[in-house]
Formats: C-alpha cells, structure tokens, sequence
C-alpha cells in the first residue's frame, strides 16, 4: 500500500490560523474532527459542503475544508470496511482504499441533493475496496468474466439456499441464472484461482457448505446493498414489528451471526436466515414501491 496515501486524521490542524479563519468564515472550528459524534458530524458537514461550494478549487483554504471533511466522515469508511472484517487484507489496507472513495464522493457531493451524504458517499466508498479486492485478491491470472460470473455463482447459491433450505445442485444454479451447466462448472473451478484460506480457519455454525465459501470469497451481506436508501428506509424500519427489527438490529448493529441472533431469540439458525430473507425482501419491494409512487402520481 505505499502507493495509496489519504490523509491523517491531524491533517486539519495543521493548516496555519489565518487559513482555518478564511476558510471557515466564522463556521465553528473543529479541535478534533474524528471524535465528533455521528449526529454532530452529519450537521457539521452540511455547513462545510455549503462553505465548500463557495471556495476556490486549489485553494489552501478549500484543501482544509475538505481534509475536514475527510476527518469529520472517516467513521464512513470504518463502517464499510467492518463487513470485510474478514478477508486476508489488512484492515489498514482496506480503510486506506476506501478513504480514497470518502474523498471522491466529498468531490461529487452536492449539497442541493435531497440526500444525506453518508447515503451518498457509502456506495462509492464500498465499490472503492471491491475494486481493490478485485484487483488483489486473485492468485492466479483469471478472466475477468470468470471473476463476475463466481461473483454471481456466490449470490445465486446464497438466494438459492435460502429459498431451498439446502445447498443448490448445478443445475439449479444454472437454470436460476440462465447460463449452462459447462459455465457453472467453469465459474466453480474460476474459484480455485482465488486467494486460498487455510482449511483450519473456524466458521460459524450458519455458515454451510457453499454458502461459507462465499462469505470467505468476499461476498456481502445481501442487506448492504440496500444501503444506498438509508433515508427511505427508515419509515419502512419503523413499519416493522418489534421481532423484526431486533433481528435487524441484532445482524447489522451488534453483527451477531444468524447462530448467534437465534440463541437470542429462542429460534433455529434456519428459521433466523428465513425471517432475514423475509424482512430483507420487504424492504426491497418497500424501496421500489416507494420510488415508483411519484411516478404514478405524476402519470395520473
């Protein structure tokens, strides 16, 4: 990683006194920006990227604006690396690539956007460390239609599973995703040229057959996905019954394993991974019929 550098969290500080007055322009100055809270850091962003907009590109006084910023938001960026707490990367690596993402989504941010800029900047931040992932993680020389197709051999097997209740057979994966039984065959053994793990190393007890591979292969909780609507999902959240969202607290919040959430709960690791699937489903058709209403209203 000698090559990537992104900014230390005393980046800030050191900007002489006179550049922090020019470029806060009476805007509170932040003695520790890494130590704010989340709720103070999301209102203090808000003003920074308005006083950003107005400042020069190149500018010593936008270039402490925006390593402010940086600092204000690393918790982004340590949040996202958390669901990859498990790869073979080192967690220092990881946060260092998708600080690199905080940085390009603070220069595309746009403070008229009816979105709160953690929604925004987590997707450019996750797709910075699966390009790193991707671009480091293979052993061997593989073609990069084979790495997406055992990327998406691995959410197959996992929609699969959950909805089968076992591990799906070839043929099933290659009917769910219309390719032939050769390809499947073909996306399996791409999966030998990824960066081995040691047979020794422990798993969960939800964590069967192919669907612990994928976990190790780097594939993502099916929920992240989900991430980029943090603000319309917070209505269809509390829509929720009480079990409902303890189970999603206890996933996402505590990040207990299925396991672990049904010890709590008094219920099987199936019957957990069920309720998941469930909720999760919900919350996507809540998101689409959410978005399409304007349309419908506007059509009428």
């Amino acid at each position: 990683m000698s090559t990537r550098s992104t900014p230390r969290s005393t980046l800030s500080s050191t900007a002489p006194a006179a550049v922090r007055r020019r470029a806060l322009d009476g805007l509170p100055e932040i003695d520790r920006p890494t130590e704010v809270s989340t709720t103070d850091a999301q209102a203090l962003s808000t003003a920074l990227f308005t006083r950003l907009e107005s400042l020069e590109e190149g500018t010593p006084e936008h270039a402490y604006v925006r390593n402010t910023l940086v600092e204000l938001n690393l918790s982004l960026v340590k949040f996202a690396a958390r669901r990859f707490r498990n790869r073979a990367e080192p967690t220092e690596d990881i946060v260092q690539v998708g600080t690199i993402g905080l940085i390009k989504a603070i220069d595309r941010f746009e403070v008229g956007r009816d979105v709160e800029f953690s929604a925004f900047a987590l997707p450019t931040i996750v797709g910075e460390m699966k390009r790193f992932f991707r671009d480091t993680s293979w052993s061997v020389q593989v073609p990069r239609r084979l790495q997406e197709l055992r990327i998406e051999l691995a959410k197959a097997v996992d929609t699969l599973e959950q909805r089968l209740g076992r591990r799906p057979s070839r043929a099933e994966l290659a009917a769910y995703l219309h390719i032939g039984e050769e390809s499947v065959a073909e996306g399996e053994q791409a999966s030998n040229g990824y960066v081995a793990r040691s047979l020794d190393t422990p798993t969960s007890d939800d964590d069967s057959a192919l669907t612990a591979g994928a976990r190790r292969l780097g594939e993502e909780e099916r929920a992240f996905e989900l991430i980029d609507s943090l603000e319309s999902l917070k209505p269809l959240i509390a829509g929720l019954d009480a079990r409902d969202r303890t189970i999603l607290a206890l996933r996402f919040g505590e990040e207990l394993t299925q396991a672990e959430i049904g010890e709590r709960l008094g219920l099987s690791q199936m019957h957990i991974s069920r309720l998941l699937a469930r909720i999760l489903d919900e919350l996507r058709t809540g998101l689409v019929e959410d978005h399409d209403s304007p349309r419908r209203a506007a059509a009428g």
